[in-house]
């Protein structure tokens, strides 16, 4: 958390407000986030240069600047990019770093201070691993029924484990899994070699499903996500499984289990799903 409606949602938001707008300064409290180099470096860097667009690959961000040198951003579990006209609109909200614009400020803002900002090449290998190693973003086109197939008949492991590792499919983690494992019937804890050609096809649609569901609706606020305006999404009103163990299922009436799987917590309906 956020993942990918979470982090799309903020980037569709800040990117009309960012966009061919100059860095005019930088100010960063918490000189740590700033990864792969000084944060005096991050600021000299990048001072003077143009934002022309923000992308997202999986669940980072990507901050395109004019010149050779742009900016990285995983958001891990509590990091949010804020926008504001006037300075002072998100004060007191855990704000670290801190870009003020031509018109306008970026925020990065991050209550448990686990995010990641790197300064990146602007063209090519970022030389940053986690992000360079991507799989197929799971709402592109390259992210296909049949690749879902044959990825899951490459190994053993359970399923949901193969869902989240990020260079197999980037984007999605334990919401949205929980949430398409539920829609396609499958147990999170099956081993992904026993899941036929039938169900990897409607798994591949739930994925779809739920994803979109998550963008239409601004993301899912469990605890402390925040889009670009600083409002919590309302897509945790669609949840089906997810955080509802000790609760009827909503299809059968089941009781939501809840089991650990690779320290990961993990939801499902032992009835709906074999």
């Amino acid at each position: 958390m956020p993942e990918l409606p979470e982090v799309e949602t903020i980037r569709s938001f800040i990117e009309k407000r960012v966009q061919h707008k100059v860095i005019t300064a930088i100010d960063v409290s918490l000189p740590r986030l700033i990864r792969n180099t000084t944060a005096e470096n991050f600021v000299s860097v990048l001072t003077g240069t143009t934002i022309e667009g923000v992308s997202r690959r999986g669940k980072y961000l990507f901050l395109h600047c004019s010149g050779p040198s742009s900016v990285l951003v995983h958001l891990r579990m509590t990091g949010s990019l804020l926008y504001e006209d006037q300075p002072g609109a998100f004060s007191g909200r855990a704000v670290h770093v801190v870009f003020s614009l031509t018109e306008g400020r970026l925020l990065y803002r991050d209550i448990r201070t686990l995010g990641c900002l790197w300064l990146v090449p602007s063209e090519g290998p970022t030389g940053i691993k986690g992000y360079d190693n991507l799989g197929p973003d799971a709402i592109s086109p390259a992210f296909t029924a049949e690749g879902l197939y044959r990825l899951l008949k490459e190994t053993s492991r359970p399923v949901k484990t193969v869902l989240l590792d990020q260079t197999k499919v980037a984007g999605i983690g334990n919401i949205y899994v929980d949430e398409a494992l539920f829609r396609a019937g499958i147990r999170p804890l099956r081993r992904a070699h026993r899941v036929t050609k039938k169900e990897a096809a409607k798994l591949h649609e739930a994925i779809t499903d739920v994803l979109h569901e998550g963008l239409e609706h601004g993301g899912t606020t469990i605890r402390n996500f925040i889009s670009g305006n600083g409002k919590e999404g309302q897509n945790q009103e669609n949840l089906r499984v997810y955080g509802r163990e000790g609760t009827p299922c909503t299809v059968c009436g089941t009781t939501i289990e809840y089991v650990k799987l690779n320290g990961r917590g993990t939801h499902y309906c032992p009835k709906c799903q074999k």
